[in-house]
């Protein structure tokens, strides 16, 4: 199996996140969901296109510490893909 490159280049300024998609593929069903006590402003699925970005606003104290934010996408192909994102 060839390992697959983790499609996104992450851009922090918080409370804003923008993640752009830096492949060529037309990724879908693009999301996001935030794991412990910030918040996060609600998103529904997107697609990106090569080049293209997408922003989320996340606010909360000590985000470093205990929470995590995870990318869900599909590929062209349809399979599902997550990626674990530290503060």
């Amino acid at each position: 199996m060839i390992a697959y490159r983790v499609p996104f280049e992450l851009t922090r300024r918080p409370p804003i996140y923008r993640i752009r998609n830096t492949s060529l593929e037309r990724l879908h069903g693009v999301s996001f969901t935030l794991h412990g006590s910030g918040v996060i402003s609600a998103n529904a699925p997107a697609v990106l296109r090569a080049g293209e970005s997408l922003d989320v606003s996340i606010a909360g104290h000590r985000l470093a510490r205990d929470s995590i934010l995870v990318v869900r996408w599909f590929r062209p192909d349809g399979v599902e893909y997550l990626w674990r994102v530290s503060f």
